[in-house]
């Protein structure tokens, strides 16, 4: 009776009739001009990357592209380039500021397009847009348009700033006998470094942005995942049985209770996102395989959430991938030819591989192959392996990725 009461006041009924105008006006904007709307909406919260990653992911729902930050096409702000497509703004790249922001525009509408990095640390205002907004730049892919090579322009940050200051230098200093013209120009040249891997390239575009934008980490497992982890997490359906479920842990908080620490881990496979809640007792037993932009694969119970009408996830076992990997894999299968076999190098080869990870669950199997014949060799129980990425990645390194296959069936 206390609760009718105070309904009849407590909310001002001009405070409802407002908020339902402004609700009827926004939902007209981003029912006909879904784009404009976005990016304003996207420009007014640039500072927080949660805020800008939520309405990111409701601009994917609603099927408005984004195209990524770019120093020859961005504003500052986020800005319309059609109907459906958003071009994202510089300003909402972390550690670069309004001020370092204006300076390149301002650069760029004086001297046109910004040929490649060098030209760029020339040409704009190095007391403003100093080595960590550059690098932030290069991070968030800004620069990709006119060289997509992110590990060698982040690198090459601090030769490019070198060359530009030596380069102002020079311009204003002049000897009584030189010649117009005799001063050969600053050279400088990019430092030359391995190309990023899809996983690299994402988590320092993370580190720019505050969220995967380009793609996603869990990408790189998906294929292998689905022979055990049948449903994606956008799929997830309420049932009896433990259901097995993976993604990237993006977040976790904790929650004291009566029974000890409880833990809420939210994961992520890029096709949507969900809270596990683990218990004390999991969570004591587990908690080292919990960690930030990991795969970690969840055995639990789904249930219906009548409160908030979703999904509740209770966690049984935690395993990290290679876990994961030994409990449902029945091999490992490396593929080797004659030629790499020559003189025994290619058997020392594996052993020296293989030994950091021997005493595992899974057997190897030796795909072997010369000009005779070929055959297929179980190693002995003593050489079954746990399946960590390094291993993999060693082993793909020498081999090549088509030669090295974990087997599920």
């Amino acid at each position: 009776d206390l609760m009718e009461k105070f309904a009849e006041y407590g909310f001002n009924k001009s405070h409802s009739a407002a908020y339902a105008l402004v609700a009827y006006q926004t939902a007209w904007l981003k029912a006909h001009h879904p784009a404009e709307f976005m990016a304003a909406t996207l420009s007014s919260e640039m500072a927080d990357t949660d805020k800008v990653q939520l309405f990111w992911n409701d601009c994917a729902q609603n099927g408005i592209a984004f195209l990524p930050p770019d120093i020859n096409r961005s504003a500052y702000r986020f800005t319309p380039v059609d109907s459906k497509t958003i071009r994202y703004g510089l300003g909402a790249i972390k550690g670069t500021g309004e001020s370092a922001i204006g300076a390149i525009l301002r650069a760029r509408e004086a001297g046109g397009d910004f040929a490649d990095l060098f030209d760029f640390c020339k040409r704009i205002d190095k007391r403003v847009v100093n080595r960590r907004v550059i690098e932030a730049l290069v991070r968030a892919g800004a620069f990709d348009s006119s060289d997509d090579h992110r590990a060698r322009l982040l690198a090459s940050v601090g030769v490019a700033l070198e060359a530009a200051e030596q380069a102002e230098r020079d311009a204003l200093q002049s000897g009584l006998f030189d010649h117009p013209g005799s001063d050969a120009p600053v050279t400088a040249h990019y430092i030359e470094v391995p190309r990023w891997s899809e996983r690299e390239r994402l988590f320092n575009e993370k580190q720019a942005l505050g969220f995967f934008l380009s793609g996603h980490p869990y990408n790189e497992y998906r294929a292998e995942l689905l022979a055990f982890v049948r449903r994606p997490l956008a799929g997830l359906e309420a049932g009896k049985d433990s259901a097995l479920l993976a993604g990237i842990v993006l977040a976790t908080r904790t929650q004291m209770t009566r029974r000890g620490k409880m833990v809420f881990v939210v994961l992520d496979d890029g096709t949507a996102q969900q809270e596990v809640a683990v218990f004390n007792e999991v969570f004591e037993a587990e908690r080292g395989k919990i960690k930030v932009d990991e795969v970690l694969v969840v055995e639990g119970k789904v249930q219906r959430d009548d409160f908030s009408g979703g999904l509740r996830v209770v966690a049984d076992r935690l395993m990290t991938l290679a876990e994961a990997r030994g409990r449902f894999a029945k091999a490992l299968r490396v593929a080797m030819n004659g030629e790499a076999s020559r003189a025994g190098a290619a058997a020392e080869k594996l052993r020296t591989l293989l030994a950091p990870y021997r005493n595992g669950p899974c057997p190897v199997r030796v795909r072997y192959r010369n000009d005779e014949a070929e055959c297929e060799l179980p190693l002995g129980e003593t050489w079954r392996v746990r399946l960590d990425d390094e291993l993999l990645a060693g082993l793909q390194q020498w081999l090549q990725a088509e030669n090295v296959e974990v087997v599920y069936l």
